[in-house]
């Protein structure tokens, strides 16, 4: 028989049921605007019907509503897919962050570039093939060198310092890491703890994904959630979080980069000390933006290179106006740098060899003008390093003579090496990257008192002239076009100057092994650039710069969409919806005054019952 109070037991429970919805709904909008917060609802389920006896049979009576649990709006999918897409934002805002400080330091819009002292060295190369004898021209040409220099020594400094707070920001990157899965770790603890009694621990899983969507941001993640409730973190095949454990990332040790003159770092698990590399976020943006940074110290010192190698060589040729004198002495070198002296019977002229001193020609010739006077540096292409030999007083230059002979006229060219005589280098080393850069520094024989002088702006070359193929012996060796053309010659500085904007095969370096052996350059030839000038080398890296951060930028907009796309999709499932709150407001407001007024109601049937049975005939 069904309980007299029965139908008091089923509004009480109406009562209850909307009382913990409004609260709830108050929950809701006092965190609307709480970071990382999800919208919580009360699910609610009938009590199984009474069985009560009727004149037709049994029927089942409802007792009302119970509360079974109150659980938050979440789609496991769209985090998932959030915390992916969240990486590859993070990588691309922080690759375009760093491009943008590059740009920075190329900067061809500032009156301080590499670009204008380029040009300006060009400019002063130039003036100086018409006017060699002219001492402002000389001074000219010797402080736009020194500014290039400077320049590219400002440039490569500056890409270390970039390396340098790169490393410096990945320190403090790991420390937030490290921060976020403690914190992780704490949450798991807790949330465990939380919903041993069967409740979920709905604002510490909030507290706890939202550290998860700070950390997507640093590094590639996959997330795992075990029976207990507990994540486990994983990135790049790492646990990084794994329930109440966790690794801890850290720095090595500072390793010394020589090549690029800095301290170079790796990231490892402090617990192993095993390498972790991630593949996406932040972190690996900056990683690769390291290398990166290196590449264009690279870029700087193959310009360095350039100049120690291809431009000094050329420079050799020449002969300055000072009043110091060399000799021109001829003959041939053997494999072991011995000279034999040769002579031509007809002239009396030796052929071959020149060695620097002497009073054959006016001028100090052979000289670099970057770098030291004893060394002589070449480009060794295989590793891409530059070979700087020091030779003693003993070392030499080499003339090599090429004929090609056409219409009866044997076409003769020269092109002078300087080499050290044997047994006499003092020293060899081989300079990469950052100490390239720093030999890059004006002769000091040129910065001296009057040592504009020793620019080399003649040459010394020969011109068309009849030459026995057989022999190599010519009849006019022209090795004194310097010395017949006076101090107003500019031979020499009209082909230092091609080496600013010609390829290699237009300027006078290829010239010999193109034109007269029908190959292009090999060996000590080879351009540390390649074949392509000076200014184009700059200029492509220049454009690659451009266009790499231009689609850099143009993917972090791309990514941004796609990331606001999923995290609506997110927001669509978890965010409190104000006019939904408010609705729900109003009706578990009726829902709960309409409980109250039945539970009024069958109070007063029951008074009735009570207080007024029986009582007939009082």
């Amino acid at each position: 028989m069904r309980s007299t109070f029965a139908g008091l037991n089923t509004m009480v429970r109406g009562i209850n049921a909307n009382q913990l919805s409004e609260n709830t709904v108050g929950h809701n909008i006092s965190n609307a605007n709480t970071e990382g917060y999800s919208r919580q609802h009360v699910n609610l389920a009938a009590v199984d019907a009474r069985k009560e006896a009727s004149i037709y049979g049994q029927v089942a009576v409802g007792q009302g509503v119970d509360s079974t649990s109150l659980t938050r709006a979440r789609d496991i999918y769209a985090d998932r897919q959030y915390w992916s897409e969240n990486s590859t934002s993070a990588y691309y805002t922080s690759r375009a962050k760093e491009y943008d400080k590059i740009e920075a330091i190329f900067n061809d819009t500032s009156l301080e570039n590499i670009q204008d002292s380029l040009q300006d060295f060009y400019k002063a190369w130039s003036s100086l093939s018409s006017n060699a004898s002219d001492s402002s021209t000389r001074i000219t040409v010797v402080e736009k060198g020194k500014v290039f220099a400077d320049r590219i020594h400002t440039a490569a400094q500056k890409m270390q310092e970039q390396i340098e707070a790169n490393y410096k920001d990945v320190e403090l990157n790991i420390t937030r890491i490290n921060d976020y899965t403690d914190q992780i770790v704490q949450l798991n603890r807790s949330i465990m703890s939380t919903e041993a009694t069967g409740a979920m621990a709905n604002d510490l899983r909030d507290q706890r994904d939202l550290l998860v969507d700070k950390l997507s941001s640093f590094v590639n993640l996959n997330i795992y959630e075990g029976a207990n409730g507990m994540y486990s973190v994983v990135s790049n095949g790492v646990s990084l979080v794994n329930g109440i454990n966790k690794l801890t990332l850290e720095l090595s040790d500072p390793v010394a980069n020589d090549t690029y003159g800095i301290n170079d770092y790796t990231v490892l698990l402090k617990e192993s000390g095993i390498s972790y590399q991630p593949t996406n976020g932040t972190l690996k943006a900056q990683l690769d933006q390291i290398e990166e940074d290196k590449a264009y110290i690279d870029y700087l010192a193959k310009m360095s290179a350039f100049m120690l190698t291809t431009f000094n060589h050329q420079h050799m040729q020449g002969v300055g106006i000072d009043s110091s004198a060399c000799t021109a002495t001829y003959g041939t070198e053997d494999t072991s740098g011995n000279i034999t002296e040769d002579t031509d019977t007809n002239t009396g002229k030796p052929v071959n060899v020149v060695t620097a001193a002497g009073t054959e020609l006016t001028g100090t010739s052979g000289i670099n003008f970057y770098g030291a006077s004893d060394i002589v540096y070449t480009w060794d292409e295989a590793t891409q390093t530059v070979k700087a030999d020091k030779y003693s007083a003993g070392w030499h230059m080499v003339v090599s003579t090429y004929d090609k002979e056409e219409a009866g006229i044997t076409n003769y060219y020269s092109k002078a090496t300087v080499k050290g005589n044997d047994g006499n280098t003092i020293s060899s080393e081989n300079l990469k990257a950052i100490d390239i850069i720093k030999a890059l520094e004006l002769n000091s024989l040129l910065t001296a008192e009057n040592g504009q002088n020793k620019v080399a702006a003649r040459n010394w070359g020969t011109t068309t002239t009849s030459v026995d193929p057989a022999t190599h012996v010519a009849t006019e060796l022209g090795l004194h076009r310097a010395e017949a053309n006076g101090t107003g010659d500019g031979t020499n500085a009209v082909d230092l100057s091609t080496l600013f904007n010609m390829n290699q095969e237009n300027t006078v370096v290829d010239f010999i092994a193109k034109q007269f052996t029908g190959t292009q350059a090999t060996g000590t030839d080879r351009r540390s650039m390649g074949t392509i000038s000076l200014e184009s080398y700059y200029n492509q890296r220049m454009t690659a710069l451009g266009s790499d951060a231009e689609t850099m930028d143009s993917k972090v907009k791309a990514q941004d969409e796609v990331l606001i796309q999923v995290d609506e999709w997110r927001k669509s499932v978890s965010a409190v919806n104000w006019n939904e709150e408010l609705t729900n407001m109003i009706m578990f407001q009726q829902g709960y005054s309409a409980c109250s007024r039945c539970l009024t109601t069958m109070d007063e049937m029951l008074d009735k019952l009570i207080n007024s049975t029986g009582t007939v005939g009082r």
